[in-house]
């Protein structure tokens, strides 16, 4: 599958995520978009995974930009977790262990498949500092190898004013969680 979009699919994601930056300055004060914006267009492969965390309901948005590399990172940004990415257990392991009522695939599976990570915890928390993300649903997040192979998987989500880290078996799946991606480009 050649992941590279069509020259109107990229103009048009462009400008959505042009908007998008100028309408949330608040998540990356002093970035300039123009920089933003000539990265992505050097980067085919990195701008048609914006478009598979757009597509999929993530709302990517920036959310750094390393000062020394220029690397941009973005996150998704969707005020609930990205509604085209629900019903998911955690890994394909967790995937293959369900014998029935398996879900349609796996949360590291499809960030995979999309060229994007799922964030970590301090990821999570970065994010949340910029808004209140994930008060109704939440958010599989990457999850330390040594926790993992006990069986578990983190989550994120906010309640009551709060950020909250929890844990399920790896193999759950709930049509209220979804995952949160990070890309860098």
């Amino acid at each position: 599958m050649k992941k590279e979009l069509a020259r109107k699919q990229r103009e048009e994601l462009l400008k959505t995520l042009k908007a998008r930056f100028e309408k949330n300055m608040n998540r990356h004060k002093g970035v300039d978009w123009a920089k933003v914006q000539a990265r992505l267009e050097a980067s085919p492969a990195k701008l048609w995974s914006l478009n598979e965390m757009e597509r999929t309901g993530g709302e990517p948005d920036v959310v750094a930009l390393d000062g020394k590399t220029g690397e941009v990172t973005f996150f998704d940004c969707s005020e609930q977790t990205p509604a085209g990415r629900v019903s998911l257990c955690y890994d394909d392991e967790a995937l293959a262990s369900r014998k029935e009522h398996k879900p349609k695939g796996s949360a590291v599976g499809m960030a995979a498949a999309m060229g994007i990570e799922l964030l970590t915890e301090d990821e999570y928390f970065a994010l949340q500092k910029l808004g209140d993300f994930d008060a109704k649903r939440s958010s599989w997040i990457a999850t330390p190898a040594d926790f993992r192979k006990q069986g578990g998987a983190l989550w994120g989500g906010r309640s009551y004013g709060r950020v909250f880290i929890g844990c399920n078996g790896a193999e759950s799946y709930y049509a209220g969680r979804a995952f949160r991606g990070s890309l860098r480009v």
